[in-house]
C-alpha cells in the first residue's frame, strides 16, 4: 500500500493478492464449487420464465395434468397389475418387481412425472442461455435424485423385504458399515473395504515388463515379448494421467497391454507420476513434451528406423491428437498410424461434465488449486459421481447401509479408487484452452508458440467412441471426423468410458459398429453413420488389432529391452515406481 496523505492506497497488485486470498477461503469452503454461477443460472432463468405467462400456463396445464393421470393410475394399479403409468420411464434402481406392487409402483411412477415435469419447466424457456437450462435442470435433477423413494427405507421394498425377512439384521451390518466408513474416509484417505484384495504387481499390472525411461514426469515400461517375431512397429500408448495407467493392464484376463503381445506387438505405455505440491507449474505443453514426445524419442531410439503405431486414451488421447498435430506441421512423420480411444478433440458438445465447466465456475477452481498446488482425486471423482448420482452414490449407499451388503470389488472398481492429482497450471490451462475456449478445434491452440491444426495430421486414425459414456460422448470423440481429411476408422462399442474401453474378447454380450472413412470422403453425421453400420457382436480388441496388423510393414525378431548404446538401459521391473505415487 501506498500512502497519500493519511489515506492509505492500495494499487491493483495488492488488490488483486487481497482477491485472491478471499476466493481462496471461500474456494475452500465450497470445494472449488462456484456459488454465484448456480445463482446466476437461477436468476437468468427464474426471470425468463417471469417473462413468459404462455410458458407458465403451459406448465400448470402439465402439472395438474400428470398430477390426474397419476391419480388415476394409483387406482387403477389397485386391481390391474400392468397399467401403464404417466411417466416417461422408469429409474433402472425402481425396475424390479418389488417396485411393480401397490403402493411402491405409485410411488416410482411419482418419482419419475416430477422429473418429467421438472424437465419441462427447465428446458426450453424463451431466453435462458443454454449453459445456463442445463445447469438449473443439473440442480433440480440433483434434488429429485436425492428425494428419491428408492433412498429411504420406509418407501424401497427392496429394503422393508430384507429387514422383514432377515428381522433387521441388514440394517445393524449397515450400521455397522456407516462407522467403519466414517473411520476410514478419517484416517485411510476414503480407500473402499476390500481393495487389499487386488494389489498393483501382485494381481493388477503383472505383464512382465521394465522401466527402460525415466524423467520428471514419466516412466516408460517397455513389455516382455511373448512370440518369436513381432510387428515391425512398436506400439506406445499414452493412458490418460487423470487415471493410473494400468487400467490397460489389470488383472490378465482384462489386459490390453497383455493381450497386445500375445497378438505379436512390441508394447511400450507410459506411466505418469501423481503430481503433488511441488508440481503446481508443471504446465499442459510440458505434459507434451516431458510426456509424449520425450516418450516418442526413447521408442525410436530402441526401435531405430522404424515408425510407432501411437494410442492415446481418454485425455491421453487428447494429448496424443494436439502432438500428432504438432508433428505435422513440423514435418516429422514417424508415427505409423494414430489409434483413439474414448478422446474428444472438439468440446463444443462435450457433455454433462460441461456443467462444471464456466468462467466463475473455473476461477474457483484455480484457487482451489492455487493454494494446494494441484486438484485432488477426491474433486475429480466427486464431480463424475455427481454426473450420475442416482447409480454412483445413493444406490451404493442404500446397498451397503440399508441392505447391509458387503461391497464385492472387481479389478476395475479396485483401479478406479486409485485416484490421482491434477497439476495447478496443467489442469487450468487445460480446461481453459480446450473445454472453455475449444482451441484445438479452432485452430488456436499452440504448442511451442505456434498454432497446431489437426486437419494436418495424414498418418491413418483408428477412433473409438463408447456407447454410454457421459465422460466424452460418443458423439463428441466423432466429431474428430469433421476436423480431418486423412484415412480415419470410426469404431463404437457398447459400454461406458471404462468398460467400454476396457472389454476384450473374454467379454459376453459386447457388441461394435465399425467404418472406414476413405482420405477425401465427405463427411457423415453421426447419426447417420449409425443407421449405416451395422452391429458386430464381441469385442472391438480383434478388429483393432487387425486394423493395426494391415499398417504393420513386416514381422521381425523383437527388439531389445531398452536400448544401452542410448543410455536407456532397464531401471526397475514393471510396473515401476511412478504407479504407487
Amino acid at each position: 500500500m501506498s500512502g497519500v496523505g493519511s489515506v492509505k492506497v492500495v494499487d491493483s497488485n495488492q488488490a488483486a493478492i487481497m482477491d485472491r486470498e478471499f476466493r481462496t477461503v471461500l474456494a475452500q469452503i465450497t470445494s472449488g464449487m462456484s456459488p454465484l454461477e448456480l445463482s446466476l443460472a437461477t436468476l437468468d432463468w427464474i426471470s425468463h420464465l417471469a417473462i413468459s405467462p404462455g410458458k407458465r400456463v403451459q406448465l400448470t396445464q402439465s402439472y395438474f395434468r400428470k398430477l390426474g393421470k397419476l391419480g388415476i393410475y394409483s387406482l387403477q394399479s389397485l386391481v390391474k397389475k400392468d397399467v401403464k403409468g404417466p411417466a416417461t420411464a422408469i429409474e433402472r434402481r425402481m425396475s424390479s418387481e418389488d417396485w411393480r406392487r401397490w403402493p411402491f409402483n405409485v410411488l416410482a411412477e411419482a418419482h419419475q412425472t416430477s422429473k418429467d415435469w421438472v424437465k419441462e419447466a427447465t428446458i426450453g424457456v424463451e431466453g435462458v442461455r443454454s449453459e445456463h437450462e442445463v445447469m438449473v435442470h443439473a440442480a433440480a435433477e440433483q434434488v429429485l435424485d436425492m428425494l428419491s423413494p428408492a433412498n429411504y427405507p420406509l418407501t424401497n421394498p427392496e429394503v422393508l423385504k430384507a429387514t422383514w425377512k432377515e428381522r433387521g439384521k441388514n440394517l445393524g451390518r449397515g450400521l455397522k458399515y456407516f462407522v467403519q466408513d466414517q473411520v476410514r474416509d478419517a484416517f485411510n484417505n476414503g480407500l473402499p473395504e476390500n481393495t487389499q484384495a487386488f494389489k498393483v504387481g501382485e494381481n493388477l499390472a503383472v505383464t512382465p515388463g521394465k522401466v527402460v525411461f525415466q524423467n520428471s514426469l514419466i516412466e516408460l515400461i517397455q513389455y516382455k515379448p511373448v512370440t518369436d517375431k513381432v510387428g515391425a512397429e512398436p506400439v506406445l500408448i499414452t493412458p490418460a494421467w487423470i487415471m493410473k495407467y494400468y487400467i490397460l493392464d489389470l488383472s490378465p484376463k482384462n489386459s490390453l497391454v497383455k493381450y497386445l503381445t500375445e497378438q505379436g506387438k512390441t508394447v511400450f505405455i507410459i506411466s505418469w507420476k501423481n503430481p503433488d505440491k511441488e508440481d503446481k507449474l508443471v504446465s499442459f505443453e510440458d505434459y507434451v513434451e516431458l510426456g509424449i514426445m520425450a516418450a516418442l524419442d526413447a521408442v525410436c531410439d530402441i526401435c531405430p528406423r522404424r515408425k510407432v503405431h501411437a494410442v492415446g486414451y481418454c485425455i491421453g488421447g487428447t494429448l496424443l491428437s494436439i502432438a500428432s498435430a504438432a508433428m505435422a506441421r513440423d514435418k516429422d512423420d514417424r508415427l505409423q498410424s494414430i489409434s483413439l480411444f474414448a478422446a474428444q478433440t472438439d468440446f463444443s458438445e462435450a457433455g454433462e461434465i460441461t456443467r462444471f465447466i464456466s468462467p466463475s465456475q473455473l476461477s474457483f477452481l484455480e484457487k482451489l488449486m492455487w493454494k494446494r498446488g494441484y486438484l485432488g482425486s477426491e474433486n475429480m471423482g466427486g464431480a463424475f459421481s455427481a454426473l450420475r448420482s442416482s447409480d454412483l452414490i445413493y444406490a451404493g449407499m442404500v446397498d451397503r447401509y440399508f441392505l447391509g451388503k458387503q461391497a464385492s470389488l472387481n479389478d476395475l472398481m479396485s483401479w478406479n479408487a486409485d485416484g490421482t492429482r491434477m497439476p495447478y497450471r496443467m489442469h487450468t490451462e487445460y480446461l481453459e484452452q480446450l473445454y472453455l475456449y475449444n482451441e484445438l478445434a479452432t485452430n488456436k491452440f499452440k504448442v511451442g508458440g505456434r498454432v497446431i491444426s489437426m486437419s494436418d495430421v495424414s498418418a491413418p486414425m483408428f477412433v473409438l467412441g463408447t456407447e454410454t459414456d457421459h465422460v466424452a460422448p460418443w458423439k463428441s470423440v466423432y466429431k474428430l471426423v469433421g476436423l480431418t481429411h486423412n484415412e480415419l476408422t470410426f469404431a463404437l462399442t457398447s459400454g461406458g468410458h471404462n468398460a467400454g474401453v476396457v472389454s476384450g474378447p473374454q467379454h459376453p454380450r459386447r457388441r461394435y459398429r465399425i467404418s472406414t472413412r476413405k482420405a477425401g470422403d465427405t463427411y457423415t453425421d453421426p447419426d447417420t453413420w449409425m443407421e449405416d453400420n451395422g452391429v458386430n457382436q464381441g469385442s472391438w480388441w480383434p478388429a483393432w488389432n487387425a486394423w493395426l496388423d494391415d499398417r504393420t510393414s513386416k514381422e521381425m525378431a523383437p527388439p531389445s529391452m531398452g536400448a544401452t548404446r542410448k543410455g536407456l538401459k532397464p531401471l526397475r521391473d514393471a510396473p515401476g515406481s511412478y504407479v504407487f505415487g
